[in-house]
C-alpha cells in the first residue's frame, strides 16, 4: 500500500518478492496441467489444432505462444492458433470494448473453422472476461474439448471445461494490474502446455530441439550446433551432413548415428512417428 512513497530500489524489491511466488503457484497446478497437455497431444495426433483465445495481456499471450511454435519445434503455423479479442491490432494497441461481447469471442472462432478434433484454450486472469467466455462455451458446443486458464482461486471457477487450471496468484502489486503477476502464470502455463506436448510428439531429442526450421541464420547455426553436440562431428561435417539430409536435423541424427544412407534414416523415422530414439534402435 505504501508503494507510491518508496524508493526505486524499494519499489523493485517488491515487485520481485511477489514475482517469486508466481512460481510455486504454477506449480500448485501442475497435475491438471498434466491432463491439459494429455489432451492437446491426443488432439495433434488427430490432426486438430490448439486454439488459444484471449483478450489484452491474455490474448497477447496466447499469440505469442502460438507464434513461436514454428521456428522452436517446425510446426505448421495453423498448428497452434492464437486468437485475440479486436483481431491482430490489439496485439500492438488496447482495443477497448473488444472483450465485452460474448458473440464475438464466438464469431472469431467460426471465422477460422474451429471444430473437432481442435482444442481451445481460454486464457483470462478474472475468469470473467466476455469474449474468452464465449469463445470456449462456443467450442464446448460444438464438441472440441476445452481447457481454461486464470488466476483466480479453483474454488470460485464454475465454468464448464475438461481441464481448469488456476494458478492463485493473489493481489497484484498494483492493483488490477494483471500483465504482472497474473501475466507471468500464465505464460509459464502456456509454455509448458506447447513445450510438453512438442516434447510428447518427438520433436526433441535429449533437451534440444531437433525439429527447428532452418529459416534464419540463427537456426541454421543452432541446427549445426545440435547436430554437433549429438554427433561429436566438427563444423564442417556437421554442414555437410545437414546438406546430405536436405537440412533435417533428426535425419541428420539418425544418419549419422545408426551409419544409414538418408533414405534409411527418414524410412525409419517415418516408422517411428518422427522419434529419433526408437529410430536409432531399429
Amino acid at each position: 500500500m505504501g508503494i507510491d512513497t518508496a524508493s526505486i530500489a524499494e519499489i523493485l524489491e517488491i515487485i520481485n518478492n511477489q514475482d517469486r511466488t508466481v512460481a510455486d503457484a504454477v506449480k500448485a497446478e501442475l497435475g491438471y496441467i498434466e491432463q491439459a497437455v494429455e489432451l492437446i497431444v491426443e488432439a495433434f495426433r488427430s490432426g486438430g489444432r490448439l486454439i488459444y483465445i484471449g483478450a489484452g495481456t491474455s490474448g497477447r499471450l496466447g499469440v505469442v505462444d502460438a507464434s513461436e511454435c514454428p521456428p522452436t519445434f517446425g510446426t505448421p503455423p495453423e498448428m497452434v492458433v492464437g486468437v485475440i479479442a479486436g483481431g491482430p491490432e490489439a496485439v500492438f494497441r488496447a482495443q477497448e470494448g473488444s472483450e465485452d461481447h460474448e458473440s464475438y469471442g464466438a464469431r472469431d472462432l467460426d471465422e477460422i473453422n474451429a471444430a473437432p478434433p481442435d482444442i481451445v484454450c481460454g486464457i483470462a486472469a478474472s475468469r470473467r472476461t466476455p469474449y474468452v467466455v464465449g469463445g470456449v462455451k462456443h467450442a464446448r458446443q460444438k464438441g472440441c474439448k476445452t481447457l481454461f486458464v486464470t488466476c483466480n482461486p479453483r474454488s470460485q471457477f464454475d465454468l464448464d471445461v475438461d481441464v481448469a487450471i488456476c494458478p492463485d496468484v493473489g493481489p497484484e502489486v498494483i492493483m488490477g494490474s494483471t500483465r504482472m503477476k497474473s501475466g507471468t502464470a500464465q505464460k509459464l502455463v502456456l509454455n509448458m502446455l506447447t513445450t510438453a506436448s512438442m516434447i510428447r510428439l518427438g520433436k526433441v531429442y535429449e533437451n534440444m530441439m531437433i525439429d527447428l526450421q532452418m529459416n534464419s541464420e540463427k537456426l541454421v547455426e543452432r541446427a549445426r550446433k545440435v547436430v554437433m553436440t549429438v554427433t561429436g562431428l566438427s563444423y564442417q561435417e556437421a554442414t555437410e551432413l545437414l546438406q546430405q539430409a536436405d537440412h533435417h536435423v533428426k535425419t541428420a541424427l539418425v544418419m549419422q548415428l545408426s551409419s544409414v544412407s538418408r533414405r534409411e534414416a527418414e524410412d525409419r523415422l517415418a516408422r517411428t512417428n518422427g522419434f529419433v530414439r526408437p529410430a536409432l534402435e531399429l
